[in-house]
């Protein structure tokens, strides 16, 4: 999954940043709103971590454009996405400040200085929710995926993976039973510069097949990737 950070403090982006790549994420960040903006029409990520005090601005400013944007017309998903998951993080610590902030369309507040594991905690939950589950792990037939933890149960039993088949396949499975394209992939695995192969989406697919079977990824050729939706016992 991609996260986009909007804060103008050097040390606590680059340690958000680092905390949100251990825990699996692509991440990309902005000192500015009108850089986070610009960011925003241009890549589909899956949730924000904003600060309130920026130079150019009010955080507040870029969440309320952010949830006016329009609907998708026709199915199809608009850029940026008006109900992507937003935390945000300030030191602004007032109840009325947090109040506002929740308000105007924030899914989680944090006040600085904070602890990155909390953090994470709360950008776990807030997608959980955004998922529509309450459950911790991901169940899908015989597997068993904890993101918090970054294991992987089959049967039980334990399949070790690589960073990026793990995020992979929580991608996958968070979109079923949607098709994703390739492009989508490497979006929610690739951040800005990131060095990335013409066929590194192929290659992680055939590890997770090698490794959780054939029938769980799907391919639609010439279109994308998907985990089908399960079909209830007979």
């Amino acid at each position: 999954m991609r996260a986009l950070v909007v804060e103008d403090d050097p040390g606590i982006s680059s340690g958000l940043q680092a905390s949100l790549r251990e825990a699996g994420y692509a991440v990309d960040a902005c000192d500015t709103l009108s850089a986070g903006w610009a960011a925003l029409l241009v890549e589909p990520f899956d949730f924000m971590v904003l600060d309130l005090g920026l130079p150019d601005g009010d955080g507040l400013d870029l969440l309320g454009r952010l949830r006016r944007q329009p609907m998708p017309v026709s199915g199809r998903q608009s850029l940026p996405r008006r109900d992507m998951p937003v935390l945000i993080m300030t030191a602004r610590d007032g109840v009325s400040d947090r109040v506002s902030g929740l308000d105007s369309g924030a899914d989680d507040y944090i006040i600085k200085p904070f602890d990155a594991s909390e953090l994470l905690a709360r950008v776990r939950a807030m997608l959980r929710r955004a998922g529509g589950r309450s459950s911790p792990v991901i169940e899908h037939g015989d597997l068993v995926v904890d993101p918090a933890a970054h294991t992987v149960l089959r049967a039980g039993q334990p399949v070790v993976l690589g960073g990026r088949e793990f995020a992979l396949l929580l991608t996958l499975l968070q979109a079923r039973p949607q098709v994703l394209s390739k492009a989508r992939l490497e979006s929610s695995l690739y951040g800005f510069g990131e060095a990335l192969e013409s066929n590194a989406i192929e290659v992680h697919i055939h590890h997770l097949r090698r490794k959780l079977g054939d029938q769980l990824i799907k391919t639609v050729r010439g279109v994308g990737y998907f985990v089908p939706r399960q079909e209830p016992p007979p």
